[in-house]
């Protein structure tokens, strides 16, 4: 490839490894994938990971993708950082992390988030002002948590920063974020596109803490610092986008935006499932996070914490490979491993009813998989009426539902959504499309192309669709009523 030819790089730093795809940025064309693991650490609810592990992981991932992809790296021209969502990272007056960050499935603080629900007017109040009702995910929460029980940290932050803006800045020097992943903070308003004044008061965090939110994912937010530079054998020329959240970024992987695809529902199944849709209303809905999107429609999006990490434990307990289930056959799995955040149970475990002597643990493993999506789905009912839209309506019914994650490639998770949502499919044919929403940021910052305009005629969202199956009524309503049933004795 001629070194005038246009590279840029997509970073997808999640929650288990960082990905980093090199791209072709006028054809779309994944050139090569650089990929380095991290750690998450804690028990009874904690969750966290040092951050100096993901910059050490977007290091190597990058020089991997450069080094496979074959290209000079004088063609490489931009980048993009997508990170999870949520987690908390606490500066010190030296810019290095104070303590590990507490990530988006840490749920110690739950507790302050009930607690933040009940002020500034309550529910519908924080609704309004930020598009969602406080739960232990939101940045605000961990805050709160950290200003309760390690004041010292609270006290000596000289800077509070989401993980993508860490990664950004650790690139560019710019302390930046973006509405999409700022609009999953608790004290961001999706609304008036800055931070909430009376959120911050309550919180009592100076608005100086926090980084600029510049307009859109795209945005150029400066160049590479010399010492990035020199970590990633990069040039210093090489344009930093203002990047944005993981789930925001795989909405402009599958070309959904104000340029693309609206009112169209995603299904991700990762570690997390999430549902979620750009449109151009505002839902404000209690069970839903109500994001801004990274190109200036909405996002809104229903979370699961427990998806195919917790499916893969009910298989390894019960010694079977992930892709051998039989349908639950009267049994009912509620596979809440790790608290639930949709519903909003974080102190709930996992639950199994239904067992005989004669049960097949396949179909133990099988209910697993109908528990996990059942929760997935039921949050997409709420996600497209919360859009205006009736879910049973035909013309909202017969709309392919994009799968996508790890899950997605998954003939078991396959069928089990099918089953139960009775919904046409379509798998995109692309993988890695948080970092290929990425690059296309990153294309966005180089060329002032619209991202989500650029990713749709890349074709990064297309795929084979698979036509609908009869919804299995039987299956959901047993789910539903057990669901019920155990919500006030057993998950609570």
């Amino acid at each position: 490839m001629p070194a005038s030819r246009s590279v840029v790089i997509g970073v997808d730093s999640s929650t288990q490894s960082t990905k980093a795809v090199a791209v072709d940025a006028d054809t779309g064309a994944p050139l090569a994938i650089g990929r380095a693991p991290h750690a998450v650490t804690g028990s009874a609810g904690a969750r966290e990971s040092d951050p100096g592990q993901w910059w050490t992981a977007l290091v190597t991932a990058v020089r991997a993708a450069v080094r496979d992809a074959g290209v000079p790296a004088a063609s490489v021209t931009g980048i993009a950082v997508a990170g999870q969502q949520h987690g908390l990272v606490t500066l010190g007056a030296d810019g290095r992390p104070l303590r590990p960050a507490p990530l988006w499935n840490d749920t110690r603080s739950a507790p302050q988030a009930a607690a933040l629900a009940t002020r500034l007017g309550g529910p519908a109040s924080w609704l309004e002002r930020t598009g969602s009702v406080p739960v232990a995910a939101v940045t605000a929460a961990k805050w709160q948590w950290l200003r309760e029980h390690e004041p010292e940290h609270a006290e000596a932050a000289r800077g509070i920063r989401l993980p993508h803006d860490h990664l950004t800045e650790r690139l560019s020097g710019a302390a930046v974020t973006d509405p999409g992943d700022a609009s999953g903070t608790g004290w961001y308003s999706p609304a008036t596109g800055a931070y909430d004044p009376d959120v911050l008061g309550l919180l009592g965090l100076d608005p100086a803490l926090l980084p600029a939110v510049a307009p859109t994912g795209a945005t150029p937010v400066g160049t590479l610092t010399p010492a990035a530079a020199e970590a990633l054998g990069l040039p210093r020329t090489v344009v930093v986008a203002a990047g944005t959240g993981d789930n925001m970024a795989a909405a402009v992987g599958l070309g959904l935006g104000g340029a693309g695809l609206l009112d169209h529902p995603v299904v991700s199944l990762g570690t997390s499932g999430t549902v979620f849709a750009a449109t151009r209303a505002r839902p404000a809905a209690p069970g839903l996070s109500g994001f801004a999107a990274t190109d200036g429609t909405y996002l809104p999006l229903g979370c699961t914490l427990n998806c195919t990490l917790a499916v893969d434990r009910f298989a390894t307990l019960l010694g079977l490979d992930r892709e051998d289930p039989a349908p639950g056959d009267g049994v009912v799995v509620l596979p809440y491993l790790d608290g639930e955040r949709t519903p909003d149970l974080p102190h709930a475990a996992g639950l199994v009813t239904g067992l005989r002597h004669g049960t097949d643990p396949r179909a133990i493993l099988g209910a697993a998989y109908e528990g996990a999506a059942f929760t997935v789905l039921r949050a997409l009912d709420a996600l497209l009426a919360a859009c205006g839209l009736d879910p049973a309506a035909p013309a909202v019914r017969d709309r392919p539902l994009r799968l996508i994650g790890g899950g997605a490639r998954g003939r078991a998770w396959t069928q089990t959504v099918r089953r139960l949502s009775g919904r046409p499919l379509v798998v995109p044919a692309a993988g890695e499309l948080v970092a290929l929403g990425a690059a296309a940021l990153a294309a966005g910052a180089t060329t002032g192309t619209d991202p989500v305009a650029l990713a749709t005629r890349w074709g990064t969202g297309a795929g084979e669709p698979m036509p609908p199956v009869p919804r299995d009524e039987e299956t959901w309503d047993r789910i539903a009523a057990v669901l019920a049933a155990a919500t006030p004795a057993l998950l609570r």
